[in-house]
């Protein structure tokens, strides 16, 4: 265990079955998911407005990038990582060194990048 349970949490994913199996996995790991968004503007209001204490974001929303959202959630100071089927390539300048959950993803990798998160990469 990671020691980082009861986080509040923002799930950020465009497909249903995969943002209900992390749903789970982070429920597992003792920790709250207080909000969900498919898509990019009920990601970015979310991002603006949600008590969260980290984010999982899915990099590609529908065909759009959730860069906007990691930029909220820069601003206000919220740890998040990256959901990818790219990997770390699917990250853009700027967002190279942030933690990037390659999917598909185990609970135990799901652990490790919360940690990683915890221990403020970037």
């Amino acid at each position: 265990m990671t020691g980082q349970t009861g986080k509040r949490v923002l799930i950020v994913e465009d497909e249903a079955l995969i943002a209900m199996n992390l749903e789970e996995m982070l429920s597992d790991l003792g920790h709250e998911v207080v909000g969900q968004a498919m898509r990019i503007d009920t990601a970015m209001e979310l991002a603006r407005e949600s008590e969260i204490d980290f984010a999982i974001l899915d990099i590609n929303l529908a065909g759009k990038q959730s860069f906007p959202v990691a930029d909220i959630l820069s601003e206000r100071g919220i740890p998040f990582a990256f959901a990818t089927g790219n990997g770390p390539e699917g990250l853009v300048d700027g967002y190279r060194d942030f933690p990037a959950l390659q999917k598909p993803y185990a609970q135990e990798d799901l652990e490790r990048t919360i940690a990683r998160v915890f221990r403020g990469s970037p």
